[in-house]
């Protein structure tokens, strides 16, 4: 990894990756003597991800995948650092051959990266190259969260959605532009949204492909159904039993996260499987696909996504956000302390395990614009880049022309 001074002298500093191969080897050292647990037969994914899946993946890891293939293709994005409160802040920096496009922070979640929008910032910067309209261009910025990647570790505590929030509306102010739009996942959605909530003066628009506490938190009575359109009702159902049976079989990870990162860094800062572990079973849990998550995600792109929480050794400063959250004053990703005012648009993808219910959303967003997609998963930017981009592309070109309706 290596990173200079701007030779303009300004606080943003030119980075670009070059992970030293005795970093490589040591990957696949520890590849080579892994020591493999048991397991129950005949269990599938039931117990965690099986071995004979992941034995096959950790083969292709070692002997097939090509880092440096990946490493060049996220170096075609300019790439560059900045210290923000005390916070080491990666991020690439796209601009448009469209010298009046949108300014746009694009932010990932957990156990994601920049590397979710590989296939979306060619489209959203240059539409023309793309076969859509040049009005529809954006100057994109793609920050690592904070304690993620090349922006960690993070060096201190509190570092949760509105701290970040604050950290992205600065370096937006570093990078020149007063009035811009936010998008983002998981908890990119958090950060996208405390963003418009605090700056609302600055935000053009939040999008979102996900809304945290605009689920069905508790089993809906007869009466709640009963003020429900037919087809709300349906979602509202929906909601309940995904997040139901989310909170006593898929949430184990969160609460580790959330009480104690560091003890569980340990594990995944020296076992590359145990890395490629806990993050595949999430690929394979939240995306839409049947089986196994390639169905749904290109294996090469998941392995880099992977690669980036390996190289970098931040498995535990990652999964701190989560204890930040846990231990805030209030809870303000669930229950938010006031409305926000800038306008929103949400679009919700059918294989995500946290479905959002606008009639939740409009008690604490102000709603322009909602869209439901019949395929895709969590990882919206990886599973279906042509339905986010068009979606993106919808709602800003409404709010331009002041017709943002849902």
């Amino acid at each position: 990894m290596t990173s200079s001074p701007s030779p303009s002298g300004s606080s943003c500093h030119p980075f670009r990756i070059d992970i030293p191969q005795s970093d490589l080897d040591d990957l696949h050292d520890r590849l080579d003597r892994t020591r493999w647990p048991d397991e129950l037969p005949g269990v599938g994914w039931a117990y965690g991800v099986p071995s004979d899946y992941l034995r096959e993946l950790v083969r292709y890891w070692r002997h097939t995948y090509d880092w440096r293939a990946a490493e060049a293709r996220l170096n075609q994005w300019p790439q560059f650092t900045t210290e923000i409160d005390g916070a080491h802040v990666h991020f690439a920096h796209v601009r448009s051959p469209e010298p009046d496009a949108t300014p746009l922070i694009v932010t990932h979640g957990w156990p994601g990266s920049i590397v979710e929008f590989l296939d979306i910032v060619g489209p959203l910067t240059d539409p023309v190259a793309h076969g859509g309209d040049p009005a529809d261009a954006f100057h994109v910025v793609l920050p690592s969260i904070p304690g993620f990647g090349f922006s960690g570790p993070t060096r201190e505590t509190g570092w949760e959605a509105r701290r970040i929030a604050e950290a992205w509306a600065e370096l937006m102010t570093r990078l020149g532009y007063d009035r811009f739009g936010a998008q983002g996942g998981d908890w990119g959605a958090a950060i996208s949204r405390e963003l418009g909530r605090v700056h609302p003066d600055r935000v053009i628009g939040i999008h979102l492909n996900l809304l945290p506490g605009a689920q069905a938190t508790t089993e809906p009575t007869p009466q709640e159904l009963a003020a429900l359109s037919p087809e709300e009702r349906e979602r509202t159902l929906t909601s309940w039993h995904r997040l139901a049976r989310f909170i006593q079989d898929g949430s184990g990870y969160f609460h580790l996260q959330s009480t104690r990162p560091q003890t569980l860094s340990y594990a995944l800062t020296d076992s590359p499987v145990g890395q490629l572990a806990w993050i595949v079973e999430k690929f394979r849990e939240w995306t839409d696909s049947e089986a196994l998550p390639e169905e749904a995600v290109d294996r090469d792109l998941m392995l880099t996504n992977v690669m980036l929480y390996w190289l970098t050794g931040t498995a535990g400063s990652s999964a701190r956000v989560y204890y930040e959250r846990a231990h805030a004053e209030g809870d303000r990703i669930a229950a938010p302390h006031e409305p926000s005012t800038a306008p929103t648009a949400v679009a919700s993808f059918a294989g995500d395990p946290l479905i959002p219910l606008r009639h939740k959303a409009q008690r604490t967003e102000n709603i322009v614009r909602w869209t439901e997609f019949d395929r895709g998963g969590h990882f919206a930017a990886m599973e279906q880049p042509g339905l986010l981009v068009g979606d993106v592309r919808a709602f800003f070109r409404e709010l331009r022309k002041g017709s943002a309706v849902s």
